[in-house]
């Protein structure tokens, strides 16, 4: 507590103090919240499992607690504890993603989608159920496989196909589509030129011959 009696300078100055440790202090935990290595491949599926599942799910290595601690009190929203539920292989955890819930639970539609539901599956394959009790003859986690997702497939783009080439055709002309001069017609007196036509017959009286 701040005495009354200080002078107004000095309890500024406290109060500023005090209220960067606390920001100090907050940023340190939220830091220190996700226990995956930044160097881990999966570490970004951690940090999109701390922010889009934490209200429901429970999981130390992202530093949730969302489930119930009681299965006679759990509320419908809340999923499962991946601490001590194993999740493989990687295949199963994002095909309930993208189903919309685990076993036994319903979650949001599109609390991720895409890449970053294939980052938090494989988040969820590597670290849930490390915390599961030990039963003699059963397989622990850890050995099952994680096994790998199926290459997305993409979808090539057709062709553009180039716009067919147009020939125009002539037009039709009265010396023919090349062209080329028409056959004279034909008459009664063949194609060749005219002949000409013959002399009148001499007349058959003679003038009279004059003395």
């Amino acid at each position: 507590m701040i005495p009354a009696r200080m002078s107004r300078p000095v309890r500024v100055f406290l109060l500023s103090s005090a209220s960067i440790a606390v920001a100090a202090l907050a940023t340190a935990c939220g830091t220190q919240r996700i226990s995956v290595p930044k160097s881990d491949p999966t570490y970004a599926g951690a940090v999109l499992f701390s922010q889009r599942c934490s209200g429901c799910h429970t999981l130390a290595f992202a530093g949730t607690h969302g489930s119930a601690s009681n299965e006679r009190t759990r509320e419908p929203q809340q999923g499962p504890n991946f601490d001590v539920r194993c999740e493989r292989p990687v295949s199963r955890v994002l095909y309930a993603i993208e189903d919309g819930g685990f076993e036994g639970s319903k979650m949001p539609q599109d609390v991720v989608v895409g890449q970053d539901a294939i980052e938090v599956a494989q988040f969820v394959s590597k670290y849930a159920g490390r915390k599961a009790a030990l039963t003699p003859g059963t397989p622990t986690c850890d050995s099952k496989p994680i096994g790998t997702l199926p290459a997305p497939v993409t979808v090539a783009a057709a062709p553009v196909a180039a716009p067919a080439k147009t020939t125009k055709t002539p037009a039709a002309t009265g010396r023919g589509t090349h062209g080329a001069k028409t056959a004279p017609r034909r008459t009664g007196r063949g194609t060749h030129a005219k002949h000409p036509p013959p002399s009148a017959p001499a007349s058959k009286h003679r003038a009279p011959a004059h003395p």
